[in-house]
């Protein structure tokens, strides 16, 4: 059973260690990160018309909606990793681990637990998942002559989801593995059977406090590229020019239209130089990656 005082700690990490960053890399991927020139190359002009968008509003829109999401949902998942990682640090000893396919590893009850930790149910595909699946068998041999006697369970642990029948088994018993989502998940990681909602607490008081000054930054960021879009890609009458923005994504060689350059304030040059010092040390991360998977295929 968990403790109040346990659940004030979990509040102040969720509310410090993943509210407050999210928040903070939303607001400066729109400040500093978007722009219409970006995201219309990465948006498909096709099925912006097939979806009969008519106003410049609506398209910006849709296009801002599209890249904003597709970055929030593994950066948030990224973020409750953590939590996850936190938690089990608090009750158990576990840790990150460095292992491929494995985010943390720590030790219960005589076994030794290897954990993947995915956003929801249906990430990745066949490849990916025997990719995780050969990963957890040469983890297991990794850890085996690293003198790890225990017991060694294979998890993949989904944040949210369900999973009616976790105990996923394969030819190759050293394939074999659990997947626990949702609710199951994270009684796997806390012995809390309310854990997945608790979460929720936290995470609703900060969104309301935080969520003024990002809508205020989106508005203003959208009626700026609205009109930028509008003085560039609408015709006499008012009207979309397909043709035109299709041109402008698809046509070879350079292009004659040159967007504005907003720009870069203090801030968001700070952020930038971050978001690259990351990008160098996740590219060394994978370095280190491979060379243990070199290690671990010998």
């Amino acid at each position: 059973m968990t403790s109040r005082k346990q659940y004030r700690d979990y509040y102040k990490f969720l509310a410090e260690n993943v509210v407050t960053p999210f928040y903070y890399e939303r607001l400066m991927n729109l400040r500093c990160r978007l722009s219409l020139a970006d995201v219309l190359s990465r948006k498909n002009p096709y099925l912006l018309k097939a979806k009969n968008i008519a106003s410049p509003d609506e398209l910006v829109r849709s296009i801002v909606d599209a890249f904003l999401s597709s970055q929030e949902e593994t950066m948030f998942g990224n973020k409750l990793e953590k939590f996850a990682i936190y938690v089990s640090k608090k009750l158990y000893g576990g840790f990150k681990s460095e292992l491929p396919s494995v985010d943390l590893e720590f030790e219960r009850n005589d076994t030794y637990y290897i954990v993947g930790i995915k956003s929801g149910t249906n990430w990745g595909n066949s490849d990916q998942w025997n990719r995780m699946k050969d990963n957890f068998k040469a983890a297991r041999n990794v850890l085996r002559e690293r003198r790890v006697m225990k017991e060694i369970v294979a998890v993949n642990g989904c944040i949210y989801g369900k999973d009616a029948k976790p105990f996923k088994k394969n030819a190759d018993a050293e394939k074999s593995y659990y997947k626990y989502a949702g609710q199951d998940f994270w009684n796997f990681i806390s012995g809390d059977d309310n854990l997945y909602r608790e979460i929720i607490k936290p995470i609703d008081e900060e969104a309301r406090t935080r969520d003024e000054e990002f809508k205020r930054t989106y508005d203003g960021k959208v009626n700026g590229m609205v009109k930028e879009f509008s003085n560039t890609f609408l015709n006499d009458e008012g009207l979309i020019d397909w043709v035109k923005l299709i041109d402008y994504v698809s046509k070879r060689g350079k292009t004659d239209i040159v967007f504005s350059k907003e720009k870069r304030t203090d801030e968001c040059a700070e952020y930038l130089k971050k978001k690259a010092e990351e990008k160098t040390r996740q590219k060394e991360e994978k370095k280190k990656e491979e060379e243990i998977k070199r290690k671990m295929g010998r």
